[in-house]
């Protein structure tokens, strides 16, 4: 089995601040990880080349040359190659032109190999801008059917069985392939690199993959192509209400809350 992964390397949100003068992410000394969504996808690929013999798992990320780190990180826990889909062409894309453009990068990889994709995973959203969208776009541009939100993605019996999230608890379906897959956070952890893994990892040459090798439509990328424009971004003012009885020994301390909450008519 041929599998593709999307992935996406992002700001680690734990360490980012809010510029209180501009409104504006301050990136500088942010660290930049895999997206958490994108580490569950390529493990489930991972498990599947695992249970499947001959099977080959190919990471791609679309960036600056930067995400080549994210890449090589995906190789040292299961990818066999991977590529990078990076031009100026592409800054400021949006999730539309961004799905455009991996959708020309997976059809590139396919003639350039000979061998089309089975499955294509991606997580479920990116942290950094938390739409879930490129996951559907890039099936929509391909024309593959599609399954969101699995928390888990088995094959037996020639078929792909799929358990897929919903509000109420599970659903259990089947996909024909060639598919697309998001994929939530899944019931085990993705794995951890070795020293031996990381190392092979860290020779590895990734391609990077040009507009011109993708011979793709520059208007529908990039800041062209995007019809998401973004007006203004903020930070939510924070209002505290709250009251805090200190110095005060517990019975007392409780008597004037139910007297509180009694005046104010919730008791």
């Amino acid at each position: 089995m041929n599998i593709l992964v999307c992935v996406k390397q992002v700001p680690d949100t734990t360490e980012i601040k809010i510029d209180p003068e501009t409104n504006t992410l301050i990136r500088a000394g942010v660290p930049s990880i895999v997206n958490p969504f994108d580490t569950y996808a390529l493990e489930v690929a991972a498990r599947l080349k695992d249970s499947i013999g001959g099977s080959k798992v190919t990471v791609m990320a679309m960036g600056p040359e930067q995400a080549k780190a994210a890449l090589k990180e995906c190789l040292s826990v299961g990818a066999d190659q991977a590529y990078l889909v990076s031009g100026r062409e592409f800054g400021g894309s949006d999730t539309l032109a961004t799905s455009y453009v991996l959708s020309c990068a997976v059809k590139a990889v396919e003639e350039k190999s000979g061998e089309n994709f089975d499955i294509i995973f991606c997580g479920k959203q990116a942290i950094d801008g938390d739409t879930g969208q490129v996951g559907p776009e890039l099936a929509e541009h391909l024309g593959y059917p599609q399954i969101t939100y699995a928390s888990d993605v088995t094959f037996e019996n020639d078929t792909i069985k799929v358990k897929r999230e919903n509000d109420e608890g599970y659903d259990y379906l089947t996909c024909p392939l060639p598919c697309v897959i998001t994929i939530v956070k899944t019931p085990y952890e993705p794995r951890y690199a070795t020293i031996k893994s990381k190392m092979a990892a860290n020779r590895a040459v990734i391609p990077t993959l040009s507009a011109e090798d993708l011979k793709i439509d520059t208007t529908m990328c990039g800041l062209k192509g995007s019809p998401t424009k973004v007006k203004k971004t903020f930070t939510p003012v924070r209002e505290k209400h709250g009251i805090k009885i200190e110095d005060k020994e517990a019975a007392d301390a409780a008597k004037e809350l139910v007297d509180m909450l009694s005046d104010a008519k919730i008791l």
